[in-house]
């Protein structure tokens, strides 16, 4: 079987296939669906949507909420805000070396080796490592610019890029 012609994974989230995202469009005040990879948009669910998820998701309401839940992991580097956490008094690795570390462990959690939230556990420089990396629910300006930004454009169950804040380099998964 050529890769062509096998289906393409359907979220188990929205019921969208691989790569597509619902965005709002600011002009008509409604959803649209959008693929960032190949630039292609529609009004209509692109092929190979499981439609009854979809529209479950999107009466639910969740691709545009007020409040989002995340969990992440903070890796502080010594240029940080605060270059210190409850694992070390004073951190002293580099932004790049934070990065690299961080990347391994986007590695990891996006092949399934490990979890986020279990990583945050051990790993995390923030307080919210007790709790795996949950933050709770969060409103717009509650977080820092950036991480703001990269948590509302996350679907549930999507990651992040590696996101940087004056806290230090974080890795997001949506999970509300």
């Amino acid at each position: 079987m050529s890769l062509t012609s096998s289906p393409k994974a359907v979220s188990s989230y929205t019921g969208l296939p691989e790569g597509w995202q619902i965005r709002i469009s600011k002009s008509h005040n409604t959803e649209y669906f959008y693929n960032p990879t190949t630039q292609e948009s529609t009004w209509n669910a692109p092929e190979g949507s499981n439609e009854d998820l979809l529209n479950s998701y999107v009466a639910k309401g969740l691709h545009n909420p007020a409040e989002v839940r995340v969990n992440h992991l903070l890796l502080k580097h010594k240029d940080s805000r605060r270059p210190a956490s409850w694992k070390s008094e004073s951190i002293t690795r580099t932004k790049e070396e934070a990065i690299e570390e961080l990347k391994e462990w986007e590695r990891k959690i996006k092949s399934g080796e490990v979890k986020l939230s279990d990583v945050a556990t051990t790993e995390s420089d923030c307080s919210s490592h007790s709790k795996g990396g949950d933050l709770g629910f969060f409103g717009r300006r509650q977080m820092q610019p950036s991480f703001e930004k990269a948590s509302f454009a996350l679907q549930v169950g999507e990651f992040s890029p590696i996101v940087e804040t004056d806290s230090g380099v974080h890795l997001i998964e949506r999970t509300g």
